[in-house]
């Protein structure tokens, strides 16, 4: 299985015995040189943080520092601790290897875009290292390549936008797991590249966004501020839209929108096709709804305001999601009073009603077809997809499996009766289904080529019971003949942030640990979208402690149904996921036997100090008024790890070019559970040293991480000799 962490190992072992602390000022006592099997040590300062009247130490935070030759040579330390540990397990090269195997699959294809007669996508064989740009006549061409990132190592592709007339892309390019984007253009028939390059293009705290003109000479884009026009603390911030004329310099590229709108303003389009339409969701921080506006001849009418509680779909999906182009109308799913989401249709006079009314699924997305449009539905782990007629009938439901799949993109267009349905389940990677919206009927063009025999995969479903009572879906999957004997190893995996719905989806790597007899998980708890908005928002702010009850009753309820016990119970989680690690170990250490947590936030008083995490301020609070205050300092993982307390085996992963989370969040957490721990259980931080967040992660690390992952979780759990 591939998270993608929207997220291989540093060299050398040299540790500092004097440390200075940047932030306390004068000389931080001598640590002893680590023992071969203990992890490097940490010294303390006496920093110490008061909010609203509340003493706060945080004696680390001298690892924040991340340009320290002391820091620069702790975690060169730990990296060389965690390659020992990790290394010691005799059968951590045959998982390795399996799991590489298991990536080897066919060629995949990923973001599919169609525009006119043409269609774009993602394409990536494995062992490649990043996904190339392709296109082809839809729906019978032939593939042709028309970017390939790969001819520069570390080079991504993050995004790309196709002129009107198909006859140009804009695409956008970071390096080093950065996200920090530079667009391009290419053009189409002849795969050459113009002489544009636009830097600062968003990517990692502001989405990337491109809206073309009509007569494709020029586009507006998504710019950061340049470095020198604001303050140097500033250039994360103040996102606006600036318009581009093809071949102009960037330096000229005047101003269209958004000037000093909000320092956490973020930008998305939906374009339709012929007459050529564009609207625009501008939403201030993560988790917040978005106002709409229609792009005029006079400039960006608003046509929606807050109130209506409009979310932003995918950012890089331009033709649907959050909101559609059906002829002159536009489409958008609006949760006013409706949080499983009821459709708007917006007429040119800017009109609002409601096409289509709450129903019992929570809408996900929308997208236009011939003579009507697509509702893609998700109740829990079940996902739909159902065709209504322009005047907002119901026609019928695609006939996708019923269950263990969840839908991706969907390339549709106004102007065509054929969508291209992406979806993958639980037994199968990434299918490529043509919908007929004629007929009603689904054919597979594109299917990936798992590299093994994941039929005898089974998966069963578990409701578990919340503290406050709410009912959690819980999905187990093992191989045919695996039975619950209460001592399973087993992995719990979670998210619950931001709206986020966490699908079935492929286990692709994972096979590696469930044919050893291993079982995995996963709980959609409070924070995501499995059930519409009012379940994100019953999980953000101060019903985040929601989502971490709701994770500890999914663990309960593998318990209560013999799959597992503590003993054998691992957690997995990245990101925001990785908040949630942080809390389930502070809160609940008995319960779980090891934990993995990739690019993880767990110091919650100062993660707005990093600027994404002044963005996030909207899904999880700040500090700086006191009710958020005493919500974050009561669950928020680093000042909750107490001395003498028998911690779970840990892994933390980060990588040090992260834009969305500091790395020093993992470097700090590390530092307090090693000296805090009475257990014997090893406390592993492993940094990559070319790696980001992982968005732009290529083949090679995704596979790392994996394999060190489930290495970790053998090891810890008792994989290895397990009887099926």
């Amino acid at each position: 299985m591939d998270w993608n962490f929207k997220r291989k190992h540093g060299r050398g072992a040299t540790y500092a015995l004097l440390v200075i602390s940047a932030v306390a000022g004068g000389t931080i006592a001598a640590a002893e040189p680590p023992a071969p099997n203990q992890p490097p040590g940490a010294s303390k300062d006496d920093t110490v943080e008061t909010y609203w009247g509340e003493k706060v130490p945080d004696p680390y935070r001298w690892l924040e520092a991340a340009d320290a030759p002391a820091v620069k040579q702790w975690i060169e330390a730990q990296n060389a601790y965690t390659e020992r540990v990790l290394g010691s397990f005799p059968q951590g090269t045959a998982i390795a290897r399996r799991v590489q195997a298991l990536s080897l699959t066919s060629t995949q294809r990923s973001q599919p875009e169609l525009e006119g007669s043409r269609l774009f996508f993602l394409q990536q064989t494995p062992p490649q290292p990043q996904p190339v740009l392709v296109w082809q006549s839809w729906p019978k061409g032939e593939v042709q390549v028309l970017v390939d990132p790969n001819q520069t190592p570390g080079v991504a592709i993050t995004g790309y936008w196709p002129s009107p007339d198909g006859r140009l892309v804009a695409f956008g390019t970071a390096e080093g797991g950065s996200e920090a984007t530079t667009l391009h253009v290419v053009e189409v028939a002849t795969g050459k590249r113009l002489s544009d390059a636009l830097p600062y293009a968003g990517g990692g705290t502001t989405p990337q966004g491109v809206a073309w003109d009509d007569d494709s000479k020029g586009f507006v884009y998504v710019r950061l501020p340049l470095p020198g026009s604001v303050a140097a603390q500033d250039e994360q911030f103040y996102a606006a839209l600036f318009h581009h004329k093809l071949g102009a310099p960037s330096g000229e590229d005047a101003l269209s929108f958004g000037k000093d709108l909000s320092p956490v303003a973020e930008y998305s389009f939906t374009v339709s096709g012929p007459g050529r339409h564009t609207a625009m969701m501008v939403h201030f921080g993560d988790g917040n709804p978005a106002r709409v506006y229609r792009r005029t001849s006079d400039g960006w009418q608003e046509v929606l305001g807050t109130d209506a509680n409009v979310r932003p779909g995918e950012e890089y999906i331009t033709q649907g999601g959050a909101a559609s182009w059906l002829g002159d109308r536009l489409l958008v799913i609006s949760y006013q009073d409706a949080p499983r989401g009821k459709l708007l249709a917006i007429d040119p006079g800017g009109t609002a009603a409601v096409l289509v009314p709450q129903g019992e699924e929570a809408m996900h997305a929308v997208y236009a077809v011939e003579g009507g449009f697509l509702i893609v539905r998700v109740a829990g782990p079940d996902w739909r997809l159902d065709q209504y007629d322009a005047g907002g009938k119901f026609v019928r439901r695609a006939p996708l499996p019923q269950e263990g799949i969840g839908i991706g993109a969907v390339a549709a267009s106004g102007q065509s009766p054929v969508a291209l349905v992406s979806y993958s389940g639980w037994k199968f990677p990434d299918r490529w289904g043509q919908y007929d919206a004629r007929r009603g009927t689904l054919k597979t063009i594109f299917a990936v080529k798992p590299a093994a025999d994941y039929s005898r995969l089974r998966t069963f479903r578990l409701t578990a019971h919340s503290r406050d009572g709410t009912r959690v879906p819980v999905t187990v999957v093992a191989m045919a003949g695996v039975k619950p004997d209460s001592k399973r190893p087993a992995i719990l995996y979670g998210y619950g942030g931001y709206g986020v719905v966490v699908a079935p989806r492929f286990m692709g790597p994972y096979l590696a640990w469930l044919e050893k007899g291993g079982v995995y998980a996963l709980a959609n708890i409070r924070g995501g979208g499995a059930y519409g908005e009012a379940w994100h928002e019953a999980g953000m702010l101060a019903g985040k402690q929601n989502g971490f009850d709701d994770f500890y009753a999914a663990a309960q309820a593998l318990v209560e149904a013999h799959w597992t016990d503590s003993a054998h119970l691992g957690i997995l989680g990245a990101s925001n996921g990785g908040l949630l690690m942080g809390a389930e170990l502070t809160q609940h250490p008995e319960q779980y036997r090891a934990v993995v947590s990739l690019v993880g936030i767990y110091d919650m008083l100062r993660s707005e100090l990093w600027p994404n995490g002044r963005y996030n301020i909207s899904e999880y609070g700040t500090v700086t008024k006191k009710p958020d205050f005493e919500w974050l300092y009561a669950y928020s993982p680093l000042q909750h790890v107490r001395p003498g307390v028998a911690y779970p085996a840990v892994l933390l992963i980060t990588g040090v070019n992260d834009p969305r989370v500091a790395p020093w969040q993992s470097r700090k957490f590390a530092a307090a559970l090693q000296a805090a721990t009475s257990s014997e259980r090893p406390i592993l931080l492993l940094t990559r040293m070319n790696e980001g967040h992982g968005v732009t992660a290529s083949f090679s690390q995704r596979v790392g991480n994996t394999a060190d992952a489930l290495i970790f979780f053998a090891k810890e759990l008792g994989l290895e000799g397990l009887k099926r």
